[in-house]
């Protein structure tokens, strides 16, 4: 018998397929881990600007701009490929799903619990006049998914904790994640120890509030360990050079976390503390669990150990209600307070959120006049940070993207460098000397 020849041999055409993430560094860890799960014969995962047989686009819900985002994210992946199979997942999936389903193109809608198991939903490939949505009620996801992110960049995002229990009036997450549940501390530990095995050399700890982590670690309420617990033993784990806790409630930042931070050798100086409003009246009214004097003290303890931390806040201007006087009140709060930049959202009305039904609504052009004003004393407030910055030795972490001929990177206080673009830095950790701020806003070095 005649050996076949290796042309006669059928090789199967692999699908290709692109994910396009919208929001926090939540849903990015999240992505990461379900493309995880296309990692084999039958698929190769291409860039979003690339033609591809399926587009799995990640959504979010905190803003209006998301929403209308990826409105405009299914026409360019249709504009690639006009036959291509579009799954939408995440929290507007989980939050509007026959909206989302309405949108011409859209194929797939997969809530909370479903976007785990997408490749099971991904038998026919065919283009759907009535799009399949798979949304289960919130109260149902109570189980915990593990995840974190790989070989996009120099950092991986690592997922502790998901969910909420807290109730601010303005916020659609806890109708979109469910309760707040945390990983298990021997998962976390694991999963920190397989990025440090890829030479990944940071690690930014993600969630929705991990503050909380430890409640629901083994499918209860009771809390079996804390977030100092996991930082300390993440602290003991070999092979990361840096870790980073993204965004913190202020009133579970506890100053035992503080300090520790102020004596790790792998956490760094650099905290995100969501503040929303500088007026007291109106904290009461989005129902958040802590006042102006809190947070002010929390800024003084980590300045007081670590005066060259980085501080992050998140703001939210133009809420129900808020009157000149009020915006004032946080612009003055955070003019006074040494934090080095503002993430700044403008107020928009989420439907069933209590704060759609409060009185006294602000005007949209009031509310985007406030955003440019804040939007302003952040840069003022970062520019401030890097000039007290210059002449002082930092670690840079550099990343692998060459940005129109320049390589950045990160200190460990969060300071943004660029030099010319050298290959050889990528990934890698240099000691340099701060010098001067360009104008692009980035500080340039000398070694």
């Amino acid at each position: 018998m005649t050996p076949a020849s290796f042309s006669d041999v059928a090789i199967p055409i692999r699908k290709k397929v692109a994910f396009y993430t919208l929001g926090c560094k939540l849903n990015f860890s999240e992505t990461a881990t379900i493309a995880r799960d296309f990692s084999n014969e039958e698929f190769e995962r291409v860039a979003f600007e690339k033609p591809a047989d399926i587009y799995v686009i990640n959504t979010c819900s905190v803003t209006d701009n998301a929403d209308k985002k990826f409105k405009g994210l299914v026409k360019r992946a249709l504009s690639k490929n006009p036959n291509a199979f579009v799954a939408a997942i995440g929290c507007y999936a989980q939050l509007q799903p026959e909206q989302l389903a309405a949108i011409d193109g859209v194929d797939l809608v997969l809530g909370a619990t479903e976007k785990f198991k997408l490749t099971a939903y991904l038998n026919d490939l065919t283009k759907k006049e009535n799009p399949e949505v798979h949304a289960c009620e919130i109260e149902e996801v109570d189980f915990y998914e593990s995840g974190f992110s790989l070989g996009d960049r120099t950092r991986s995002f690592l997922k502790v904790q998901d969910g909420c229990d807290y109730k601010c009036t303005y916020c659609t997450i806890p109708q979109a994640r469910g309760i707040s549940r945390s990983d298990r501390l021997e998962n976390v530990i694991s999963n920190a120890k397989n990025i440090a095995a890829q030479g990944i050399r940071e690690i930014v700890l993600t969630g929705v509030n991990i503050g909380d982590y430890g409640k629901g670690e083994f499918g209860n309420k009771k809390h079996e360990h804390t977030f100092l617990e996991l930082i300390q033993a993440l602290d003991r784990v070999e092979g990361v050079e840096r870790i980073r806790i993204s965004s913190i409630e202020p009133n579970l930042l506890q100053d035992e976390t503080i300090e520790f931070v102020s004596q790790s050798q792998r956490f760094v100086p650099h905290f995100h503390i969501p503040l929303q409003s500088g007026s007291d009246q109106i904290l009461n009214k989005m129902k958040r669990r802590y006042l102006s004097g809190l947070y002010r003290e929390r800024v003084k303890k980590i300045k007081s150990l670590m005066p060259d931390a980085c501080i992050g806040v998140d703001v939210i201007v133009g809420f129900p209600g808020e009157t000149e006087e009020h915006f004032l009140e946080t612009f003055r709060f955070l003019e006074e307070l040494p934090v080095s930049y503002l993430h700044v959202f403008t107020y928009s009305e989420r439907p069933n959120t209590e704060a759609v039904s409060l009185a006294n609504p602000i005007p949209m052009e009031l509310r985007s006049k406030r955003s440019k004003l804040l939007r302003s004393l952040s840069v003022k407030k970062r520019h401030q940070f890097y000039e007290s910055q210059l002449g002082k030795e930092v670690e840079v972490l550099f990343e692998n993207e060459n940005k129109k001929g320049y390589i950045q990177g990160f200190s460990t206080n969060y300071v943004k460098v660029r030099s010319p673009w050298n290959p050889e830095r990528v990934n890698t950790t240099l000691k340099v000397r701060l010098e001067t701020i360009d104008e692009g806003g980035y500080v340039r070095f000398s070694l």
